[in-house]
């Protein structure tokens, strides 16, 4: 009996059924020729009670289910959760489906409702996106059910308990893994470049055949044979590719939930997968204090799951990053020319201007590209209309703040290096679209 108890849930519809009787009664005080009908209506509503509480516990299966999770989740993306009903009540249930989503999700009015046919199996989606790295906890599965007549429901619970990683968005190579290879890349905003260069390595000396380009002619060996000879070249592949992520205070900064850090590590996973696609070599390190995290650049077909293991324990640093260090650690360690993608914020022109001679040096020896954030934030905020005083010196304030940034784009080219300003959220595709124009003009 006391389980039985514990497991009635009363529903809305049996507080408002009962509300009614109750003012009926205190009603038949003032009207006594209505006592009889309340008194009769009282008596058929706690027999329907009855029959509801038959209805719902007399059934042997009643619901069963259970909750399908990925192995891991995908950091910053929409990741589909799956849930399994079957009924074998001999009626249609209604349904109010409540999972203990983990903590982090901060979801505190989850809950589906529906119903569910006679000897029917369903399943229901629903979709998180987690905006942290780190074990996501999952509770049991709850599933309140309840018969046509609606006064009580049962609760089920199923122990799904279950721990998941959230891993550095992995979806997203899915989603750009044949955008650099097709032609449809402006659907996805990223560019298609003409080459206008060649970064060539030879690999034979062949008979001239109409089409060979005539600038290819060896005329050495065209003179010992006597017949025309050309030399024929293949693109130069293997290129060191490195993506070199800041983990200083300044990456701290959330925009839509994820940190900067969190863009920069979703980003490096995807540019390297595609790097490893187009016959480069792939890497990465990042850096604060000193140089961690290091993976270093080969071609080895373990090199993306030691990338994407490497980025999952990636975490800021609340110091200011070293960049002496940085750039000692390069020469010391890189000693082939590579393209260093460095992802890092300034907000200021000062703030670069600190750290302006170490990328000078670090890109006399390599191809560097420094990107870096454009504030979303602010430019909102300048886009406002200002009507007092105050607005106005907040937003001039901004708009400085914003201009900054490229005054900063300008004084890294007029060192001759590469820069990326970006949104957050437009930071995986604008690498793309570099690291293509870069290898289309074979400056690697």
């Amino acid at each position: 009996m006391k389980k039985l108890l514990r497991n009635i849930y009363l529903q809305k519809r049996f507080f408002i059924v009962l509300t009614i009787l109750v003012l009926g009664f205190l009603l038949s005080y003032m009207v006594p020729n209505i006592f009889g009908v309340v008194k009769l209506l009282f008596y058929v509503f706690a027999l329907i009670f009855l029959v509801d509480i038959i209805l719902v516990f007399a059934s042997k299966g009643g619901i069963t289910g259970h909750r399908s999770v990925p192995e891991k989740l995908s950091n910053g993306d929409e990741n589909e959760i799956n849930i399994s009903l079957s009924n074998s009540y001999l009626y249609t249930a209604g349904l109010k489906i409540l999972d203990e989503v983990p903590h982090q999700f901060q979801k505190r009015d989850f809950g589906i409702y529906t119903t569910l046919g006679k000897g029917k199996e369903k399943r229901f989606k629903y979709y998180l996106r987690p905006t942290e790295r780190g074990v996501y906890s999952f509770g049991n599965l709850n599933v309140f059910a309840n018969s046509p007549i609606g006064f009580i429901s049962k609760k089920y619970t199923f122990g799904n308990e279950q721990q998941v990683p959230v891993y550095p968005s992995f979806l997203q190579l899915r989603k750009y893994d044949l955008k650099a290879f097709t032609n449809k890349l402006f659907e996805y905003g990223l560019k298609k470049i003409r080459r206008i260069g060649h970064t060539m390595e030879f690999e034979q000396i062949k008979d001239y055949v109409l089409g060979d380009d005539i600038r290819n002619i060896n005329w050495k060996a065209t003179a010992k044979k006597g017949g025309l000879m050309v030399n024929q070249y293949q693109d130069e592949k293997s290129q060191p590719i490195y993506s070199i992520i800041d983990k200083g205070r300044v990456m701290k900064m959330p925009f839509d939930g994820l940190s900067l850090l969190d863009y920069a590590i979703n980003a490096t996973l995807v540019i390297s997968h595609i790097a490893l696609k187009k016959h480069d070599k792939a890497g990465m390190f990042a850096f604060a204090k000193k140089i961690e995290n290091r993976v270093v650049a080969e071609r080895r077909s373990s090199q993306m799951n030691l990338i994407l293991e490497t980025l999952y324990n990636l975490e800021t640093n609340f110091v200011e990053s070293d960049y002496s260090r940085l750039y000692a650690d390069i020469k010391r360690n890189i000693t082939h020319r590579s393209l260093l993608l460095l992802y890092s914020n300034f907000e200021t022109l000062d703030a670069l201007q600190r750290q302006l001679p170490y990328l000078q040096a670090i890109a006399k020896q390599h191809l560097l590209v420094v990107i870096f954030f454009e504030n979303t934030e602010l430019i909102k905020f300048t886009d406002e209309k200002a009507e007092t005083i105050q607005q106005i010196f907040e937003k001039t304030i901004a708009e400085k703040f914003v201009y900054e940034k490229k005054l900063i784009v300008n004084e890294l080219r007029k060192y001759g290096i590469q820069t990326i300003l970006t949104k957050p959220e437009h930071l995986t595709i604008n690498t793309i679209n570099k690291y293509l124009e870069i290898k289309a003009r074979g400056l690697i």
